[in-house]
């Protein structure tokens, strides 16, 4: 099943609908788009082929999923740690990074030290809104992730690449194409770049709101928050 891809403004613009005549919270959306992303990892990783998960955050929205991701991935059973090094000061983020302290998650330091003790990556850098050069501390992270033989489960984008034309011609990124890709809400253009496994997450969507955007809802099963769908978008959005 090949899905309608949502351009980086069409999502943006998405967000602010769901948040308004939606009436979701940004912690709903969250919540449930780590959920999402906890699911998959559950699913094409389950914790009988190794439970420690390492889990890369950046300071947005994407990073944010990945706390709550972590957290759920806690209570399946497996033994996540977290790479957080820019801290937001937003109340959101510090209650989420409280809950996994609580929870007695480990927070590394060292992305790259962390990997030899990993059997599975989540990658919750950059998401659809990132543009421009990836800055520090975050170039030795994307160079060890394209480098890697570890699984890899990207959150809505693969860190690095351009939410439109996919992965960077060159340098920093452009050899990363992870194992696994949790597209949130719809796919995004970059998919088309995509050589892995596809989800769609995040089970929410009313049928008025994916009419307006003129995007499908895909089949979910079951309790499911994930379906797997093909990575061909059928025109852009």
């Amino acid at each position: 099943m090949a899905l309608k891809t949502l351009s980086g403004k069409a999502a943006a613009a998405l967000d602010k609908e769901l948040m308004s005549t939606g009436a979701f919270s940004i912690d709903q959306l969250m919540e449930l788009a780590g959920l999402s992303v906890s699911q998959v990892v559950y699913h094409v990783h389950p914790p009988n082929k190794g439970n420690r998960i390492l889990i890369a955050c950046g300071p947005g929205n994407n990073g944010g999923d990945g706390l709550v991701a972590a957290r759920h991935l806690r209570h399946y059973g497996y033994k996540p740690s977290v790479y957080y090094p820019k801290r937001s000061k937003n109340d959101l983020y510090q209650r989420l990074a409280k809950q996994l302290e609580d929870l007695e998650v480990n927070f590394v330091d060292d992305f790259a030290s962390a990997m030899k003790s990993a059997d599975h990556i989540v990658d919750a850098v950059f998401g659809f809104s990132f543009s421009g050069e990836v800055r520090e501390p975050f170039p030795s992270v994307i160079k060890a992730l394209e480098e890697t033989k570890i699984p890899v489960t990207s959150v809505d984008a693969p860190s690095s690449w351009d939410i439109e034309n996919g992965p960077p011609q060159s340098g920093l990124g452009s050899k990363f194409n992870p194992a696994y890709l949790v597209s949130l809400t719809a796919p995004k253009p970059l998919v088309r770049h995509f050589k892995g496994r596809h989800f769609v997450g995040g089970r929410f969507v009313s049928p008025a709101i994916a009419k307006n955007y003129d995007f499908e809802v895909p089949n979910y099963q079951g309790v499911d928050q994930f379906a797997e769908v093909g990575v061909g978008g059928t025109r852009k959005l």
